[in-house]
């Protein structure tokens, strides 16, 4: 559930997966593991199964198979990724299909070609096309207000009226970020997208629609209620009928009930093996299939929709997919980079650095990291999966697409690393410096701005294992290509700017690849409080809480990850700080509101903090989970 490729960075927020064994993890642990599809790199495959090497790419394949061991090769206190597999498609050609490592160590038994993963947030790429099927048949219209198709929909910001379906598919809406009850369990569950839908009426939208684009789960989780809305049938039905079946897509499908021992990768927990996950949001991260599955949809793609000489979307429809859907938004950040509806980009930078358009995908699950790219000019596919959060795939799928161009021609030679060098310092008044400092919040670990003489800032991370502030970059200095850059740490840089009222921190770091730089919204800079926490969150002040709603079929659960802290910060007086990541503004005595708006990954999945009363007992709801206070 990841929205953009990942520089190599140690700044990134600590995954769950990566903590010692038996360490306890939170919400903010648990998401940045979920969402994230490409991390850490981890364990080499034991052996493998595929398809007999073709003439042409055999240099790619041979890269590739190295890299994908060494991607699976385990790292301290990460958990091992015990099988992957990966599909490569040029034309009409499946050239490459190859499965690696084991579906279980006592017996050995390998992973083949034919062995499932659940890829995540690849499925949105389903999600899209499945819309724009309906758009074809004049059921749905993408600039439709959704209250059109559900006019049950209900929130508490009157700018719900305004979400369209395009808003939905584009991560626009303003939702929340991701509703958490009974999204990954060990056990198929059903109804939670009505769930969500019916949890919307009782929360604020965390932006107007169409402001900016924040990744949204439960945007393509309400596209399953439009879906179900405009066609009578359940949006796992629909797909299956409408996209699945004619597609022959026959390994590919929801996670509804079991699969039959030995067809899927299982995940692992403290190196024990697990049940088969099931991630009850169908249209944002359910789908379950094969890299050669996948590589059909792509084959439909690359073919403007149609497939075997059946239209099965319109090419109208798979074009609108691939344009750029940041026009027209009011914070624009970064400017260069392009997400489509369903796609995380339509022109991914690492191979745009090459001179190649690349539509791409990533996913990832509680057990999987996937990624997806189809390039449509240069008529090549690839699906790289592998059975654990930590699994790095983006790298490898990158490298391994750039060589396949090399080797059929369609590129000279690999671009080179750029190099890192600090251009020569600016000049900038200390008011200029003065205006940059404070606290910049966002949905992980805010940071915070400093400077010791006006001239150069100093920027620290806020540690929740800590409970304080930790360095993160020390002298930066303004240069003249309008960065503030570290002699000591050139691998990242960082910039200013001014939105829609609200000062960003963006960062820019080269990407693991090495050719190119990929920069991201790293947060906002907080006003001060509008006053002091009224007393009746005083009172709840500093206070820790532990999930109640979620049963034994929770895999978060499972991973002890049900426990938040509540507090607040003496650097921002007058906010609440939620589960070390989140600042919120008391909207009522017993309901605090989503206090930042930040673009992209960054702002994704926040909460509103509701106190009920029950039993004598106080609860506080947050994301579809329920706490009690366990001080």
């Amino acid at each position: 559930m990841r929205t953009r490729p990942q520089p190599s960075a140690p700044n990134c927020s600590p995954l769950a997966a990566a903590l010692p064994s038996g360490a306890p993890a939170s919400r903010r642990d648990w998401l940045a593991w979920a969402g994230a599809a490409s991390l850490a790199p981890l364990l080499p495959g034991c052996g493998g199964s595929g398809s007999s090497p073709a003439p042409l790419f055999t240099a790619t394949m041979a890269w590739g198979r190295n890299a994908i061991r060494q991607a699976m090769q385990a790292g301290p206190n990460q958990p091992k990724t015990r099988a992957a597999s990966v599909a490569l498609l040029q034309g009409d050609r499946l050239v490459w299909q190859e499965a690696f490592g084991v579906l279980d160590e006592a017996s050995g038994t390998p992973a083949t070609t034919e062995t499932r993963f659940n890829v995540g947030s690849v499925s949105k790429v389903i999600a899209a096309l499945a819309v724009m099927v309906l758009v074809d048949r004049q059921l749905v219209a993408l600039d439709a207000p959704v209250v059109r198709y559900l006019p049950g929909f209900s929130m508490l910001s009157p700018g719900y009226r305004d979400i369209t379906v395009r808003h939905l598919l584009s991560h626009a809406s303003g939702l929340p970020g991701t509703y958490l009850h009974n999204v990954f369990t060990f056990t198929p569950l059903q109804g939670y997208a009505a769930e969500l839908e019916a949890a919307l009426a009782d929360i604020h939208l965390k932006h107007a629609p169409g402001a900016m684009a924040v990744y949204c789960n439960d945007g393509f989780t309400l596209v399953e209620r439009v879906v179900q809305a405009v066609t009578g049938q359940s949006y796992p039905a629909f797909v299956q009928s409408a996209l699945l079946n004619p597609l022959g897509m026959a390994r590919s499908g929801y996670t509804l009930a079991p699969l039959p021992p030995g067809s899927f990768a299982p995940g692992h927990i403290r190196d024990v093996p697990q049940g088969q996950e099931f991630m009850m949001g169908y249209a944002t991260g359910g789908l379950c299939t094969t890299p050669g599955d996948m590589m059909k949809l792509a084959a439909l793609l690359l073919r403007g929709g149609e497939l075997d000489g059946q239209r099965i979307v319109s090419k109208a429809g798979v074009r609108e997919m691939a344009s750029a859907q940041n026009q027209g938004v009011r914070v624009n950040l970064p400017a260069d980079w392009h997400w489509g509806l369903g796609w995380d980009t339509t022109r991914h930078p690492g191979l745009e650095a090459a001179g190649v358009e690349a539509w791409q995908k990533s996913g990832g699950t509680m057990f999987y990291s996937s990624d997806f790219y189809v390039l449509p000019q240069a008529g090549l596919a690839l699906l790289l999966t592998g059975s654990s959060p930590g699994f790095k795939p983006g790298p490898v799928a990158e490298g391994i697409l750039l060589r396949a161009l090399q080797e059929s021609g369609q590129l000279r030679t690999l671009p080179p690393p750029l190099p890192l060098a600090p251009p020569p310092h600016a000049t900038v008044s200390s008011a200029a410096v003065g205006a940059l400092l404070g606290v910049y919040g966002s949905s992980r670990a805010p940071l915070k701005a400093t400077s010791p003489d006006g001239q150069q800032i100093d920027l620290c991370a806020w540690s929740a294992q800590r409970g304080a502030w930790v360095d993160r970059c020390q002298s930066l200095r303004l240069r003249t290509d309008g960065w503030w850059w570290s002699d000591a740490n050139p691998a990242t840089q960082y910039r200013w700017e001014q939105a829609d009222g609200r000062r960003y921190l963006l960062m820019r770091e080269r990407a693991t690849a090495g050719h190119y730089l990929v920069t991201t919204p790293a947060g906002q800079q907080m006003p001060p409080a509008p006053g002091p926490l009224p007393p009746a969150w005083t009172a709840r002040l500093p206070s820790t809480w532990q999930v109640v709603s979620e049963g034994p079929q929770s895999i978060p659960m499972a991973l002890d990850m049900g426990t938040s802290a509540l507090k607040e910060l003496p650097d921002l007086p007058g906010y609440l700080f939620w589960d070390d990541s989140q600042f919120l503004l008391p909207l009522s005595a017993d309901r605090a509101g989503m206090a930042v708006q930040v673009p992209l990954d960054a702002g994704r999945d926040l909460v509103e903090l509701v106190a009920t009363t029950r039993d004598k007992q106080e609860w506080l709801h947050a994301g579809g989970w329920v706490y009690a206070r366990k001080d």
